[in-house]
C-alpha cells in the first residue's frame, strides 16, 4: 500500500497559512500578549506578601479562616523560594487561558445540549483535542506565533477546552425534564428557561467543568515553558533538561501550591454562586458549634473592602519603591533601558556564553530577557524576531538542518569559538576501546546502547545516519536519545559503578576535566571536520542595534576562558548562573570592557567640559542631522548642549545678537547671502564641512521629455501650473522667483507654491505613488534622491549659480569663548555617503527621535567621535 503523505500535506497547509494569514496571527498574538501583560502587571505589581494576603482574603471569603491562613502561608513559601515572579507569570497565563476557554466552552456546551446534531459533530473534535499529545499543539503554535506566551496560551486553550464543553452539556442535559416542562407550561420563554431554570440547576456541574479547565490549564505550564512561555514551566523545564533536582523540587512545590489554591477556590466558588451551594454552606456553618469561628466567612462587601485596601497599599508601596536593578556606571549606559532578548539550548557553552552576555549587556544599560528552549523552537524564535540572538549555533554540521530551514531570516554574526569536535567517549577504565572501530562486536559490553543527547541535535543525526554506518554498528547498538543533562547523569552513574558506557560528547566540555575519559578516535573521518560556534541573530539585528551587533561580531573566547567560566557557573549552583558569571568576571577584570567597549572610546572629557552650548537649526535635513550629531558628541565630551529650531531669519538674528552660539547649515555664498551680508560683522565663519552643493528643480524619472529647465516652458498644464517649493524664507525660493522663472520664461505659466520642506516631500511622494507629473524644488545632497527615481533638471543658462558650501557659523565671540570647539568645528568634514546614511537613519527613527537616531548612527560608526572631537592628552 502506498505511503500516505499526510505529514507533507499538513506542512504545506501550515506554510500556506503562514504566508497568507500572517496578519491574523500577528493580531491574535497582540491581543493575547496584551491580555497576559495586563494580568501579569496586576499580579506582579505589588509587594509579594501583600498580594499573598489578598489571595488569603479571597480564600477566607470562599472557604473560611483556616484555608485563608494556609493560602497565605503557601504563597509566602513561594516568595521565600524566590519564585514569586515565575509563579505570577504562570498564574497570569492560566487566568488568560482559562477565561478565554470558559467564554468559548460554556456557550458551546449549551448549544450542544440544545442541539443533538451539534453535539454529535463536536464530540469527535473534542476527542481529538483531548487525546492529541499536548506537545503537538506547540509546533504550529511556535510556527504561527513564535516563542513566548502566545503559543503556550493557544496550546492551553485547545487542551483545556473539552471538559468545559462536555461538563456544560452534561449539566444542562441532567436538569430534570419535568422542571423544564413546568417552566414552559407557565409561559416561560426559552431564554428565561435556560437562565432561570437550567443554568442554576446545572451550575454545580458547570463549575466542576470550570475547575477541570483551570487544572488542565495549569498542567500545561511545563509544556508552555518549552515554547518560551516563562514562569514556573520554564523553571521546571530547565530543571529537567539540566538535571537540577533542587530546582525541580522547588518549582514543583510552587506548581503544587498554585494547583491546590486554584482547585479549592474554584470548587468553593460554586457555593457562593449557586443557591444550592449557599444553602449547604449555611447548614455546615450552623452545625459547626464551638468551632464556628474557624468556619467564619465574611460577606462579599467585607471581603471586597479587604482586597481593595490591601491592593491600594501594595500599589502605593510599589510606586514608592525603587528599581532593584543597579544602574549602569556613568558613561557606560549605552543601552538606556533598551530590551535585548536571548535564547539558549541547555548546553554548557550555550549557558555560559548567554549568561555572560546577559551580565555584560546589563552592565552596559540594557534590559535583558533570557529563555531556555530546545534547538527547533530557538531557531524558529530567532528567525521570527521574537528572540534577538543566540550564542550556540554549531555550524556547518550539528545545527545544519535548523540553519538551512531558517537561513533567509537569520543573520550570522560570526564565530566566537572553534574548531570544536564531536566524538563518542568512554571512561578510561574501559580497556581495548580506543577507536570507533573497536566498538564493533562489543555491543554486549555496553548493553547495546550509545547514550545520546537531544534527538533534535544535528550531532545525533550524524551519529545515526553516518557514524554507525561507516563503522558497521547498525543493529548492534541502539542510540538512546535523552538530554545533555541525562547523558551526563548516566555517564556519572556508570563511572561511580565502574560500568562500561559509551556516550556522545564534544570538545570543549567540562566533563573531560571532571572525569578521566577517552575520546574514541575516528580514523574514517565520519564525524567530519571540527565546527565553529557561531552567534545567530534575527535578520536586521545589526541595523536594529549596531552597537551590540559589533560587540558580538568581535566576541572571541579561548578554551581556557570558556572552561573556567563553565566551571565557575557549575560551582555557583543551580539557578545562579549569573552569579557564577559575576564571580568569574571579578577574577578576570577588564573582560567587560574588552567584550563591550563603550562606543566612542572612553568618552574623554573636553578641556572646556561643563560649558553650555546653544545650538540652533532650521528644519532642513542636513541641519537636523549635523545638529543632533554634535549634540551627542558634545554631551559625550562633557559639554551641556541645548538645541532649538528656528527659521533662517530668526536664527541668523539670534546668532548676531549672541543669544545662540552656533549653527551648522549656512549655505554660502548664494542661498543665505542675504542673511550673511546683513549680519556678517557680528558672526564668525568656522569653515565649510560639506560642498559643493547644488540647487535644482526635479521631476520623477517617469515624466518624459522634461530634462531641462528650458523644457518646462509650454508644459504648465502638465504640472497643473505649479512648482512645489519650500519655506518662503529660503534663499532658494527667492532665486527661483526672481531669477529662474525669468531666465527661462516661466512667469505667468507657473505659480511658485511656498510650503515647507516636509510638505514639498509629501507632495512629491503622493504624486509618485499616483504616477502624476510634479516639479519640486530640491537640492543636493538630499536623501530623496536615494528614496525616489528623480531627474535633476539641467540648468544650461547657469541661472542657479555655482554650488554653495555648507558652513558652520558662530556668534562673533565664539572663537574666544570656545577655543576647543572652534578647533573641532573648523576640522569638521562629512562625506556625501556619511551624510546620506546619517540622514536616512534619522528619517527612519521618525520625528521626535532625532537625537536617538543620530546616536544609533554614531554607534555604527564608533570612530567618528574621536575623529571629529579629538581630546589631546
Amino acid at each position: 500500500m502506498p505511503r500516505l503523505q499526510f505529514g507533507n500535506w499538513v506542512e504545506d497547509a501550515v506554510k500556506w497559512l503562514q504566508t497568507h494569514l500572517a496578519w491574523l496571527f500577528d493580531a491574535v498574538k497582540a491581543v493575547l500578549g496584551g491580555m497576559y501583560d495586563g494580568v501579569y502587571a496586576v499580579l506582579s505589581g505589588g509587594e509579594p506578601l501583600l498580594i499573598a494576603a489578598i489571595f488569603g482574603v479571597v480564600a477566607i471569603w470562599l472557604r473560611g479562616l483556616l484555608p485563608g491562613v494556609l493560602a497565605f502561608v503557601g504563597f509566602a513559601l513561594i516568595d521565600s523560594l524566590g519564585l514569586w515572579d515565575d509563579a505570577m507569570a504562570t498564574l497570569s497565563l492560566v487566568v488568560v487561558a482559562a477565561v478565554i476557554t470558559i467564554v468559548i466552552a460554556v456557550p458551546m456546551g449549551i448549544w450542544a445540549a440544545k442541539n443533538s446534531k451539534v453535539s454529535a459533530t463536536i464530540r469527535p473534535v473534542l476527542d481529538v483535542m483531548q487525546t492529541m499529545p499536548a506537545f503537538v499543539y506547540l509546533i504550529p503554535g511556535v510556527m504561527f506565533f513564535g516563542v513566548g506566551v502566545t503559543p503556550g496560551v493557544i496550546a492551553t486553550i485547545v487542551f483545556a477546552m473539552p471538559p468545559g464543553v462536555r461538563m456544560t452539556e452534561l449539566g444542562i442535559r441532567q436538569v430534570d425534564g419535568e422542571l423544564v416542562e413546568a417552566a414552559e407550561a407557565f409561559g416561560t420563554s426559552p431564554k428565561h428557561t435556560l437562565t432561570r431554570v437550567q443554568l442554576p440547576l446545572a451550575l454545580p456541574t458547570i463549575m466542576a467543568g470550570v475547575n477541570q479547565v483551570i487544572m488542565l490549564a495549569l498542567s500545561m505550564v511545563v509544556i508552555g515553558g518549552m515554547a518560551g512561555a516563562g514562569g514556573l514551566g520554564e523553571e521546571v523545564y530547565a530543571a529537567i533538561t539540566q538535571l537540577q533536582v533542587g530546582l525541580a523540587a522547588e518549582s514543583g512545590v510552587a506548581v503544587v501550591i498554585l494547583a491546590m489554591y486554584l482547585d479549592r477556590m474554584t470548587g468553593a466558588l460554586n457555593q457562593r454562586v449557586s443557591p444550592l451551594g449557599r444553602r449547604a454552606a449555611a447548614k455546615a456553618q450552623a452545625a459547626a458549634g464551638r468551632l464556628k469561628f474557624a468556619h467564619y466567612r465574611p460577606g462579599t462587601a467585607v471581603a471586597t473592602v479587604g482586597v481593595v485596601v490591601l491592593a491600594l497599599v501594595a500599589g502605593g508601596l510599589n510606586l514608592a519603591g525603587s528599581d532593584d536593578k543597579a544602574p549602569a556606571a556613568a558613561g557606560t549606559d549605552v543601552g538606556k533601558g533598551k530590551k535585548i532578548s536571548m535564547g539558549y539550548i541547555p548546553w554548557d557553552e550555550g549557558i555560559a556564553s548567554t549568561f555572560l552576555w546577559k551580565e555584560v549587556l546589563e552592565q552596559r544599560g540594557y534590559e535583558t530577557d533570557v529563555k531556555q528552549l530546545d534547538a527547533g523552537p530557538l531557531y524558529s524564535g530567532v528567525a521570527r524576531g521574537d528572540i534577538d540572538f543566540q550564542t550556540d549555533a554549531w555550524l556547518p554540521s550539528t545545527h545544519k538542518d535548523y540553519w538551512d530551514k531558517n537561513a533567509k531570516n537569520l543573520e550570522d554574526l560570526g564565530s566566537w569559538y572553534g574548531p570544536t569536535s564531536l566524538e563518542l567517549t568512554v571512561p578510561s577504565y574501559v580497556k581495548g576501546i580506543d577507536s570507533l572501530e573497536d566498538l564493533k562486536g562489543q555491543g554486549k559490553k555496553f548493553k547495546g546502547k550509545i547514550v545520546g543527547i537531544e534527538a533534535s541535535a544535528g550531532m545525533m543525526k550524524t551519529l545515526k545516519s553516518k557514524v554507525l554506518k561507516k563503522y558497521g554498528l547498525e543493529g548492534e547498538y541502539e542510540v538512546v536519545s535523552s538530554s545533555t543533562s541525562s547523558m551526563l547523569a548516566e555517564l556519572e552513574r556508570s563511572i561511580q559503578k565502574k560500568e562500561p558506557v559509551v556516550t556522545t560528547l564534544w570538545s570543549p566540555h567540562w566533563a573531560y576535566g571532571a572525569n578521566d575519559l577517552k575520546k574514541l578516535k575516528d580514523p574514517k573521518g565520519a564525524w567530519g571536520k571540527g565546527e565553529q560556534i557561531h552567534i545567530a541573530a534575527h535578520k536586521g539585528f545589526s541595523k536594529k542595534d549596531p552597537t551590540v551587533a559589533k560587540w558580538l561580531k568581535d566576541f572571541k573566547f579561548t578554551e581556557k576562558q570558556l572552561t573556567s567560566l563553565e566551571n565557575e557557573i557549575k560551582s555557583a549552583g543551580e539557578g545562579k548562573e549569573q552569579e557564577g558569571v559575576k564571580a568569574w568576571l571579578k577574577k578576570n577584570p577588564g573582560v567587560v570592557d574588552k567584550l563591550a567597549p563603550v562606543p566612542g572610546g572612553e568618552k574623554k572629557q573636553g578641556k572646556e567640559a561643563g560649558k553650555a552650548v546653544n545650538m540652533g537649526y532650521f528644519p532642513w535635513d542636513e541641519a537636523i542631522a549635523t545638529t543632533y550629531l554634535w549634540q551627542n558628541i558634545l554631551e559625550d565630551r562633557g559639554y551641556k548642549p541645548s538645541v532649538k529650531q528656528l527659521d533662517p531669519g530668526p536664527l541668523y538674528t539670534s546668532l548676531a545678537q549672541g543669544q545662540m552660539d552656533v549653527q551648522f547649515d549656512a549655505w554660502l555664498p548664494t542661498t543665505h547671502k542675504e542673511y550673511w551680508d546683513r549680519y556678517k560683522n557680528n558672526l564668525s565663519d568656522l569653515g565649510s564641512w560639506y560642498g559643493p552643493t547644488s540647487l535644482e528643480l526635479s521631476v520623477p524619472s517617469y515624466v518624459k521629455g522634461i530634462d531641462s529647465l528650458a523644457d518646462l516652458k509650454g508644459q504648465g498644464k502638465k504640472f497643473n501650473g505649479k512648482i512645489i517649493g519650500i519655506e518662503s524664507s529660503a534663499g532658494e525660493m527667492k532665486l527661483l522667483k526672481e531669477k529662474i522663472v525669468k531666465e527661462y520664461g516661466l512667469e505667468g505659466e507657473y505659480e511658485i507654491v511656498s510650503s515647507s520642506t516636509s510638505s514639498m516631500l509629501a507632495e512629491l511622494d503622493r504624486s509618485i505613488k499616483k504616477k502624476e507629473p510634479v516639479v519640486v524644488t530640491l537640492w543636493s545632497p538630499h536623501w530623496a534622491y536615494a528614496t525616489h527615481d528623480l531627474k535633476k533638471l539641467k540648468d544650461p543658462k547657469g541661472a542657479w549659480g555655482k554650488g554653495d558650501q555648507i558652513r558652520t557659523i558662530g556668534k562673533k565671540s565664539f572663537t574666544k569663548d570656545f577655543p576647543e570647539l572652534t578647533r573641532w568645528f573648523k576640522d569638521f568634514k562629512l562625506s556625501e555617503d556619511q551624510l546620506g546614511k546619517l540622514e536616512a537613519e534619522i528619517q527612519k527613527g521618525g520625528a521626535g527621535k532625532e537625537k536617538e537616531s543620530a546616536r544609533r548612527w554614531m554607534d555604527a560608526n564608533p570612530e567618528v567621535i574621536d575623529k571629529l572631537a579629538p581630546v589631546k592628552g
